[in-house]
């Protein structure tokens, strides 16, 4: 009798084991169901998990380009700037043009793009992307995909480029990944992407995401308007870029990798924001535009500015062709290895073709 008491003892033990652990796996999957909120009015749509809105798509009219803002990690914590569009105090107030997460060019047939919006207005010779609608909208378990169409317009309207984007939002082993294909056809006639280094594929990261520095300006107190602290004080900055080169800290600037990694910390909260290039992407591996007061770009076309000269891109897309550039952002709440990266890297490399 006991012995058939403690079969049943360790039976009950087992099965409550197992209810726990399916209990857990259908949680797990509520968390990563992906789904979008479509607010035209507010031109903007969220991407949704587990009731968090980690990142919205919007294209607000006074940024000149659609955006991805804000972007926070799956525990809600925000990882991109506020300002110019909700500042918060402590941050900086410069290149308000560099807004959430995007894609554009600082030289599209002597139109910038990049740059337009700068002085807080549309600039006289800035060149605006416009989106212009939503070609499709997928819920999922572990993925969901928005696709757009935009237009690349000079400051007459014109159309320069056409642009269709693809967004996978991916959760997956705790992380989000946001994938984006983006091709760019030239429409109407031959478009020149002549070298620069304002470009292309960048995020305007969070203050506490910055790498700490010795810069003098003013931040943004509680009002929203420039304050007392200056950036050299370093309050909360934690940040630091690793590359697969191997290169850190602000020596990235200007060199090649397949892949960038900020890490540092947000409150309690660990963080790692990986940029990933893709092979198929011209110029690969992409020169890295990254600097430490926080803008985190790729720019595989502007070999100009990062080799003092030495190289030369001038990018063109001819009248009725197209490219397209992949890019893949992992943001995870914790510090992710090398071996980590890698294994985004080459599974996004494998993803894309």
């Amino acid at each position: 009798m006991r012995s058939s008491g403690f079969a049943l003892i360790i039976y009950g033990l087992f099965f409550i084991l197992q209810f726990l652990n399916v209990n857990g796996e259908e949680d797990q999957a509520r968390r990563e169901k992906i789904r979008f909120l479509v607010r035209e009015s507010e031109q903007k749509i969220d991407v949704m998990v587990e009731g968090i809105a980690v990142a919205s798509y919007c294209w607000p009219e006074n940024v000149y380009k659609p955006v991805i803002y804000p972007v926070r990690t799956l525990n809600g914590t925000e990882i991109t700037r506020g300002f110019p569009l909700k500042p918060r105090e402590g941050e900086r107030n410069d290149h308000i043009h560099q807004v959430g997460m995007w894609l554009n060019y600082g030289n599209v047939n002597g139109f910038d793009f990049w740059g337009n919006g700068s002085t807080g207005k549309k600039s006289e010779n800035g060149g605006v992307v416009k989106h212009i609608g939503i070609d499709k909208i997928r819920d999922g378990e572990g993925e969901g995909i928005l696709a757009i169409s935009a237009s690349w317009q000079d400051p007459d309207g014109r159309e320069l480029l056409g642009e269709k984007t693809e967004y996978h939002f991916i959760v997956k082993d705790k992380n989000l990944i946001i994938d984006r294909i983006t091709t760019l056809s030239a429409t109407g006639q031959d478009v020149s992407m002549e070298d620069t280094k304002e470009g292309m594929f960048a995020i305007r990261m969070a203050r506490q995401l910055e790498l700490p520095s010795s810069d003098k300006a003013f931040l943004l107190d509680k009002s929203g308007n420039q304050g007392t602290e200056q950036a050299l004080e370093n309050r909360g900055v934690t940040g630091n870029y690793f590359s697969s080169e191997g290169v850190s800290g602000e020596a990235v600037w200007g060199t090649r990798a397949r892949w960038m990694h900020l890490s540092g910390k947000i409150g309690n909260e660990k963080i790692s924001v990986v940029i990933c290039d893709h092979p198929g992407n011209p110029g690969y591996p992409t020169y890295w535009h990254a600097r430490g007061y926080g803008l985190f770009a790729a720019n595989p076309i502007g070999g100009k500015d990062f080799t003092d000269g030495r190289e030369r891109v001038n990018f063109s897309i001819a009248a009725g062709k197209s490219a397209t550039f992949r890019y893949r952002t992992v943001i995870a709440g914790k510090h992710l290895v090398t071996g980590e990266i890698n294994d985004f890297a080459n599974n996004f490399a494998d993803s894309y073709k």
